[in-house]
């Protein structure tokens, strides 16, 4: 396991190594770069040790990502797995208010995945590359996890989050009359995914078998795939709506915006009126994939109807799309208004077994 790696000799090992010591050890090295106050004891001992400040909560988030289902070895740039893996647990701690403590992540890969060929960087290795760049970006420091051999890539994430005693932002607090508002665009990362899968050809394809499609940034940073595979999870905002208390609930926007939207209403026990002409639709996405499209990862919030919520926080637009109604019976619990007229808007996003 990770933390139990305290005191072996890491820099004997050599870079290409096999076991799973050597893989530790190279894991280990560039994971305790990281600084962060929160964090007392990382990788090295049986647990870490963080420490809260006074009058502080812990808030605690898991997500699984699995090859097959959350990322295909022929499609996503390893840097891209480490990257999503991170800001999928990141989302929901920017989703309470809280700021990141630490991550612990458990890895099951296929040996060939840990060995570098070719003189090219083992995938394992560029899987960190993503990972501990966006992990640095937000102060959240690796402080533990496990790894074993597995027949399948599975990538498993645990976020801790601090967020100060009873302020998280939770899904229950929206109320009749409140506005719904939304980070940033919608739909991108939906039809950046399309897009890939296009251009990528054979879904299973393995990283040996089949190179990625070249999925670099432009220039300017952005390109068609940068939405889906480089998600950026909305800490700052979610911190500066907490502070000001000005978010009455909130919800990252992980499954698409139906399905995410309506557990906001359900915990809340209210519904939802959308505006369709206000949805802040990413160039190049359709109204079915701002809709239902998911892993957007940006913030869905409802706010008192007398708050003035600026249009910009820390560099994100923020859009007013619809607003928080009474919940009846035998009525849907979202309706879309457009210029057709009012639709009941049913839950089309991400939902495992269905």
């Amino acid at each position: 396991m990770l933390n139990k790696m305290r005191g072996r000799r890491t820099e004997l090992i050599p870079n290409g190594g096999q076991g799973e010591l050597a893989l530790l050890g190279r894991i280990r090295q560039r994971a305790n770069r990281s600084e962060n106050s929160g964090l007392r004891l990382g990788i090295g001992d049986d647990c870490a040790i963080l420490r809260l400040k006074p009058r502080e909560e812990l808030a605690v988030t898991t997500d699984l990502s699995i090859c097959g289902r959350h990322f295909h070895l022929g499609w996503h740039p390893p840097e891209a797995v480490g990257h999503r893996t991170l800001a999928r647990g990141l989302s929901d701690i920017a989703a309470m208010g809280a700021r990141p403590l630490a991550a612990f992540l458990s890895l099951g890969l296929p040996q060939n995945l840990t060995l570098a060929r070719n003189r090219r960087i083992a995938w394992l290795d560029r899987f960190f590359d993503g990972f501990l760049a966006l992990a640095d970006q937000h102060q959240t420091p690796l402080a533990g996890g496990d790894l074993a051999e597995s027949p399948v890539a599975v990538a498993d994430i645990v976020l801790l989050g601090a967020v100060p005693r009873g302020k998280a932002l939770l899904r229950s607090g929206a109320r009749p009359g409140d506005f719904v508002c939304v980070t940033g665009a919608l739909g991108g990362a939906a039809a950046g995914l399309k897009l890939l899968r296009k251009r990528s050809g054979q879904a299973l394809a393995t990283a040996r078998e089949s190179k990625p499609v070249d999925c670099r940034k432009s220039k300017h940073g952005q390109n068609r795939f940068t939405p889906h595979l480089w998600p950026q999870p909305r800490i700052e905002q979610g911190i500066w709506l907490r502070r000001r208390q000005l978010a009455t609930a909130a919800i990252d926007l992980s499954d698409g915006l139906s399905t995410d939207l309506d557990h906001l209403c359900e915990e809340s026990g209210v519904s939802a009126e959308i505006d369709a002409e206000a949805l802040p639709i990413h160039a190049g996405a359709t109204m079915d994939q701002a809709l239902h499209g998911g892993e957007d990862y940006e913030l869905l919030f409802t706010t008192r109807p007398n708050t003035t919520i600026p249009r910009i926080i820390a560099g994100v637009p923020v859009t007013r799309i619809g607003r928080i109604v009474k919940r009846r019976p035998a009525q849907p619990a979202i309706v879309l208004v457009d210029a057709s007229g009012r639709h009941a808007l049913r839950r089309g996003g991400w939902e495992h077994f269905s």
